[in-house]
């Protein structure tokens, strides 16, 4: 049997050729899923090798609930923070040759050499505090060296081809909105590719003073890292005994605790990837889509085969095969379609992931990870392949085992069992989905207020109405095709009466497998129209919030999404000649509340931007005039999260960490005193020396206390800034609270009640708004306005259009990637339809013959199988459409408080996919109609 199966394999392998596409395109999804992630876990283990090379880390040795902080919140440390006190202790210690806290800053924008902002995509810009006496071993120099001084830094040789500078040159980075001019010292590589990351080294004193100046406490810190060589690293073993001996010195009241440098690798190496895990399932959801249409062309193609072989299997009952032996023929035909069409998806998953890595590193993000496939990738892939073969076989191989041998021989059908109850149940799942979606908009909508519902929350509603009515679509499918088809087929049969007729008659004959081919269409489709009605009404939302309720003329923006603009640069723009009103958004990031069950974003704002730049229409109170007053302004959404109303009292706090002048002072002082003890000392030792007549000891002295006379006077006072941290508390009680969607998600207090919580330079500006004064060009007011942000580099002054694209274009470019996926499951889709066509043609070979025999035209036969492919693929695609408007409908009005106000159905778009339905449908019949005419008509007639 196994060679009987052979034998029909390569008899049939023409008819195999969509199935082993089908199979080879969702293998690669699969494959790829787990090669794209393993590609991201080696670049990030590279990373974290090269970044964080350090033998040994001190950190807490307390363990602690909160996410690290200092450049290391990736890590999500659960230690307590350590003095960098303890620096002092750990370098006495044996084997120790450099230990320091590494800082870094974010919010920087590096200019390349014609002064523009350089961007990247989604890889951070990083200021790095490292210098010859605290270097960093990964650093290997091709030019240059490392920074000396604040008006020096060091670039990635990547960094720095991307910006045009070398060892040298003047660059200009753009540090919390003001610009910095630094000489260029050296370029250098590291060992792995930073995923097109800027990276800059800065000297510690001009980053740490950086992070002081914007309220960061520097004297504490959450890793120092610890180098027992400066060129090699230690192994394993090295690394624990140096970590143990560090142990041994670090005084108790530090608190601290040595680790291996491997072990915090480890960790965060492991923690990074699992937030890249998000990546593989979203994959996975188009692999099991485009197995799901695979297992139906499968399916299709093993029933064609089995009603083209069933004599064969007739007399091979006859002659004493038994059912499972023949079963297991069919059986090894599908194992070995499954292993050719996997293997064929594994090279293409191996190629689709070389092609995106090349396409990334074009893009800037450059990969140094291997995307090539491993031996478990390949077997994964081969099994899914295999499995879903099987599964798409397993009923026509049990059609052929089980059918009587005289009625096999006979090649009689058995009538298609009737899909009545089929459809009673899958409608009742879709009532149930409809029920869950109709509840979910109630509860958006206020219209009902049940506990119960608000608890369960709007997505678990969304996803169980989407899983019943997806399914349930699926199972009540093949009750509505005779009714679809012939609603679909009325038009063609007024345009052509008698292949029309026959066209919309066949669609009926089959209905489940009509329906199972239209099933693989839908779902794509489905997800694609509900994408469309949801950016679609995300557009339009934004267009309507800037047309009906922003009245500014302009937008100032930064290039950097972690680039705060200025104070400066807000003062410059106020100044500009023609500015009317003007308002700021001032961020709050210190400032919590204390009393809220979530986390709530509160800013600063004029009482002119609610009143004339973006005047709220709806509200209860009067913002306005309750922020001058020192109270505050809640969105709605807020207030309906936390359950607040007008009156009640709210409490804010703020961390504040500042300069902490007495102690810095001190320090200062104590330093100098220090050495002035030193130098008096030497200068004592020198003259005992003198008086004994050792005039050579004398001097040596002498110089040694001119030599510590002139290390203090170099030593940069920076390092004396002591910080300190307090914390501020207000209770502001709620004035007014405000419906408008641009308001509804933060608390709003005034510029001054800000200022008596935190600091200024605490203040985090996102975005300005500026109104032309009365009777001013505001043309001309844009040009003056440009003019005045240019020096500031990062800062772009954008018109009420400008400012609506920016918003679009965003959400085009979230959506491209999910749409270029699903495009591929629909392309699968039309696979599905044509082998459907092939199958119905199969079975009607004689039927088709007689027709042709009795002066049915070339034209009309391809006419009608065209016909048959059109409805079929119209009819899953308005299934489809229907279903995803429909989802998208209650995801905008439950998701209406986030932004989401206006409904917009992409009519046009739509209407496309109807159209790119029919050519599907058109293109799809050219096969199946080539094969049905290509058959002599006797033979035809004969082939039953």
């Amino acid at each position: 049997m196994f060679r009987i199966g052979l034998r029909d394999t390569r008899a049939h392998f023409r008819r195999f050729i969509m199935s082993i596409i089908a199979i080879a395109l969702g293998v690669a999804f699969v494959v790829g899923s787990f090669c794209f992630r393993e590609m991201l876990n080696d670049q990030v283990a590279q990373m974290m090798g090269s970044n964080s090379d350090a033998d040994v880390y001190v950190r807490g040795a307390t363990e602690q609930k909160q996410d690290g902080e200092d450049g290391f919140a990736e890590y999500n440390s659960t230690y307590n923070e350590i003095s960098t006190d303890v620096i002092a202790d750990i370098e006495k210690v044996d084997g120790v040759v450099s230990a320091d806290a590494t800082h870094q800053l974010s919010n920087v924008v590096l200019l390349d050499h014609n002064g523009d902002a350089m961007a990247t995509v989604g890889a951070p810009t990083l200021v790095i505090g490292v210098d010859e006496q605290d270097p960093w071993r990964s650093a290997h120099f091709v030019s240059g060296g490392y920074p000396q001084t604040d008006d020096e830094i060091a670039l990635l040789e990547d960094t720095a081809g991307k910006a045009g500078l070398k060892t040298g040159d003047t660059a200009k980075i753009v540090v919390d909105g003001e610009a910095h001019e630094k000489t260029v010292s050296g370029v250098f590589t590291s060992p792995s590719t930073q995923l097109g990351a800027i990276l800059i080294l800065a000297p510690p004193s001009f980053v740490e003073h950086t992070l002081q100046q914007e309220g960061e406490d520097t004297s504490s810190v959450q890793f120092i890292g610890v180098y027992g060589d400066k060129s090699t690293p230690l192994d394993a073993e090295a690394q624990q005994r140096l970590a143990d001996r560090i142990n041994k010195e670090l005084p108790k009241s530090a608190d601290a605790h040595a680790v291996t440098g491997d072990s915090v690798r480890d960790d965060a190496t492991k923690s990074i990837q699992d937030q890249l895990g998000f990546i593989q399932p979203l994959i996975l959801i188009f692999a099991a889509i485009a197995l799901f249409v695979g297992a139906f062309i499968i399916a299709n193609t093993f029933t064609m085969i089995v009603r083209e072989s069933m004599r064969g299997y007739a007399l091979l009952r006859s002659v004493g095969a038994s059912p499972l032996q023949v079963f297991a023929s069919v059986l090894v035909q599908a194992v070995i379609l499954g292993l050719v069409g996997s293997g064929i998806g594994v090279l293409l998953g191996w190629g689709l992931l070389e092609l995106i890595a090349k396409g990334m590193t074009s893009s800037g993000m450059p990969l140094s990870g291997s995307p090539a496939p491993s031996a478990t990738d390949v077997v994964i892939g081969l099994i899914v392949g295999v499995v879903v073969t099987i599964v798409g076989a397993t009923l026509p191989a049990k059609t052929a085992a089980t059918a009587p041998p005289i009625q096999a021989m006979n090649e009689t059908v058995n009538p298609e069992k009737p899909v009545r109850t089929r459809g009673w149940i899958g409608a009742a799942m879709v009532v149930v989905g409809a029920a869950w979606w109709t509840l979910c908009y109630l509860d958006a909508d206020k219209r009902v207020d049940w506990a119960w519902l608000k608890d369960l929350g709007s997505g678990w509603t969304l996803g169980l109405g989407a899983a019943f009515i997806i399914i349930g679509a699926i199972v009540c499918a093949p009750a509505f095709v005779a009714p679809s088809a012939k609603v679909l087929g009325w038009i063609p049969e007024k345009l052509f009466p008698v292949t029309g007729k026959l066209a919309t008659r066949n669609i009926g004959r089959a209905k489940r497998r009509t329906a199972n081919t239209a099933a693989a269409l839908f779902v794509g489709i489905a997800i694609v129209s509900c994408l469309g009605v949801v950016a679609s009404s995300m557009k339009t939302s934004v267009s309507n919030l800037v047309d009906n309720n922003v009245n500014a003329d302009y937008v100032a923006m930064t290039a950097s999404m972690t680039q705060p603009i200025s104070t400066k640069a807000v003062d410059a723009i106020e100044k500009t000649e023609g500015v009317g009103a003007s308002s700021a958004v001032y961020m709050l990031p210190t400032v919590k509340v204390t009393n809220a069950a979530k986390d709530v974003m509160t800013a600063a704002v004029k009482s002119d931007l609610l009143t004339r730049l973006a005047p709220i229409e709806k509200q209860d109170g009067d913002a306005a005039t309750v922020i001058v007053d020192g109270q505050v302004a809640v969105g709605r959404m807020v207030a309906d999260d936390e359950h607040w109303k007008i009156g009640d009292v709210i409490d804010l706090e703020s961390e504040n960490t500042s300069v902490d002048e007495a102690a810095t002072k001190q320090a200062s002082e104590a330093y100098r005193k220090k050495i002035e003890e030193q130098a008096t000392a030497l200068q004592r030792e020198a003259q005992s020396l003198a008086a004994a007549g050792d005039a050579a000891g004398a001097q040596a002295k002498a110089r040694q206390a001119e030599d510590v006379v002139r290390q203090g006077q170099d030593v940069d006072p920076k390092q004396f800034v002591r910080t300190k941290t307090e914390t501020k508390t207000a209770k502001v009680t709620i004035g007014a609270i405000i419906d408008d969607a641009l308001y509804a998600d933060s608390i709003f207090v005034s510029l001054p009640t800000a200022e008596k919580l935190t600091d200024e330079d605490m203040m985090m500006i996102t975005q300005m708004y500026v109104q032309a004064k009365p009777g001013a060009d505001v043309a001309k007011l844009g040009e003056d306005l440009k003019k005045t942000a240019k020096p500031f580099y990062t800062v772009s002054i954008l018109t009420r259009d400008e400012f609506k694209s920016s918003m679009s274009s965003m959400i085009d470019s979230m959506l491209a990637i999910i749409y270029a996926l699903l495009a591929l499951s629909i392309v699968i889709a039309i696979f599905g339809i044509v082998n459907t066509l092939a199958l119905n043609v199969s079975e009607r070979t004689k039927e088709i013959g007689l027709l042709r025999a009795i002066g049915t035209s070339n034209g009309q036969v391809r006419g009608m199988l065209a016909i048959e492919a059109v409805i079929l693929s119209v009819f899953g695609t308005l299934v489809g459409i229907v279903v995803g408007v429909a989802a998208g409908v209650v995801i905008r009005v439950a998701y209406e408080e986030q932004g989401l106000t206006t409904l917009t159905i992409p009519w046009g778009q739509l209407v496309l996919f109807l159209v790119v339905a029919i050519v599907v449908g058109l293109v799809a019949s050219i096969s199946p109609a080539h094969r049905a005419l290509k058959q002599p008509v006797l033979d035809a007639v004969a082939s039953e």
